[in-house]
């Protein structure tokens, strides 16, 4: 079986580090954004996260398509990260950025450029995933693969959420005047340039090497037939979504919790830089720390009770913390804390196995059809996590909305429990529905062996 080397494992790495910098942004930040700096109310974010992440969740198993029909001297992935870099930075400027426009001229601003950022972000991210399926046919270091994966994911994560706050407090300094739109689109061109680099790193470090069925012949419709009857595709991308909703909902609901539930926001200071370090940047910071040591610890706890065991069990745990934290308080500041790194550490566990589980299925099918579309399965992958934040971001505005959130006033008690549930009962709905979803999947890690097996047999009388 194929070792890889490290630097292409840290290669590999690079890309979502890129990719989750910017996916960061827009579940942590993107609605508070658009209601609090941006002045578009939170029920009309909503609908539009749903309508233009509902269209864009549609074009992914079309790019699927399009990357699996794709031939290069590059491959049929690496090159769309080499295409596609410098427009996902550029875009993701202009949907931070506040042009002087009227209520309805914001709206349809933000329509415009938050779909034109999805459908870049399908471009490059969908061949960035579809590449953990050819890199590699060895199932441990498929699931090593996705460790580094997220651990740079994390990573980049942590320094949007260690430094977003920070940089825009400082670019919004204007003399006397305070400019907090100057100051998200100064920081987000930051962020755009280090995730051009990070992309680029992933083209030149990583390799194609698993190539379809030399007698295999362009057929969409065939693809798409097959992988309308392939069962553990559909249980995977129900549980994906649902743990989508659970991370999606937490996420979203964060930044009002600290500013508006909370009387103080305000940790400490950095004295030389002047910069007030809140509890919110604290607490996903850890947050993000915690999905680190998840991910870490998917490889080893998976090898001896499997990845199905492995993931049940983290959003089961992850359903039962969830609940307990809707009763802390502001006073109860150390158990928030201990109770963000053990629901993070739930979470951190099962993205490694969800992306590693997405190529044990893309070689289910080719074993089970004679036929490989690693693209189209593995926009699958990309779909589920649209579909999760989609129905998460959407729910979010809504609640909000529904509970009485105004933004920028003292909330009513009302609207500070809304945000309570969205921290903990809601959230946890979508992990217990991601358990029980999971617990209906069949390809435990003794059969993807065998297939694995059969396929390298196959390959190699073909060649």
């Amino acid at each position: 079986m194929q070792k890889l080397k490290l630097s292409e494992k840290i290669g590999y790495g690079f890309g979502d580090f890129a990719s989750s910098m910017f996916w960061k942004l827009f579940t942590m930040y993107l609605l508070f954004f658009y209601t609090d700096v941006f002045g578009i109310s939170a029920a009309v974010v909503g609908t539009m996260f749903l309508v233009t992440r509902v269209f864009d969740g549609l074009n992914d198993p079309i790019m699927g398509a399009i990357a699996d029909r794709t031939n290069t001297k590059w491959g049929k992935f690496r090159p769309y990260l080499l295409w596609m870099a410098i427009p996902f930075a550029f875009v993701g400027v202009l949907t931070f950025s506040t042009p002087d426009l009227s209520t309805s001229g914001k709206i349809v601003y933000a329509y415009i450029t938050y779909t034109l950022m999805m459908i870049v972000y399908t471009s490059i991210n969908i061949p960035y995933a579809s590449l953990l399926g050819v890199i590699t046919s060895n199932i441990k270091e498929r699931t090593s693969l996705a460790s580094y994966r997220f651990i740079f994911a994390f990573a980049g994560s942590i320094l949007v959420l260690a430094l977003a706050e920070p940089l825009v407090s400082v670019f919004s300094k204007q003399g006397n005047v305070e400019n907090q739109a100057i100051g998200w689109q100064y920081t987000v061109t930051i962020f755009g340039i280090i995730a051009t680099l990070f992309f680029l790193g992933t083209f030149y470090l990583t390799k194609e090497r698993i190539k379809p069925p030399k007698a295999q012949k362009t057929d969409l419709k065939t693809d798409l037939k097959d992988l309308a009857k392939n069962k553990p595709w559909f249980i995977l991308l129900g549980a994906g979504v649902c743990a989508l909703i659970f991370n999606s909902l937490r996420d979203g609901a964060t930044i009002y919790y600290f500013k508006y539930y909370f009387i103080s926001q305000n940790a400490f200071k950095l004295p030389l830089l002047d910069i007030n370090i809140t509890y919110s940047t604290l607490y996903l910071v850890l947050g993000q720390a915690a999905n680190i040591v998840g991910v870490i610890l998917a490889k080893p706890i998976s090898a001896k009770l499997g990845k199905k065991t492995t993931f049940f069990m983290a959003m089961v745990l992850a359903c039962v913390f969830s609940c307990i934290f809707f009763w802390f308080k502001e006073n109860h500041l150390q158990f928030i804390f201990i109770f963000q790194f053990l629901i993070s550490a739930c979470a951190g566990i099962i993205f490694p196995l969800l992306w590693s589980m997405y190529a044990d299925i893309a070689d289910y099918s080719e074993w089970k059809t004679g036929r490989r579309a690693t693209g189209l399965i593995f926009s699958s992958s990309s779909m589920s996590q649209k579909m999760g934040w989609t129905l998460g971001g959407a729910l979010t505005g809504w609640m909000l909305a529904y509970y009485g959130f105004e933004a920028n006033v003292v909330q009513t008690e009302n609207a500070k429990f809304g945000i309570r549930m969205m921290l903990s009962f809601i959230p946890a709905i979508g992990a217990i529905g991601s358990a029980i979803f999971i617990y209906f999947y069949k390809l435990d890690d003794q059969f993807i062996q065998k297939i694995n097996t059969e396929l390298t047999q196959r390959r190699e009388l073909e060649n």
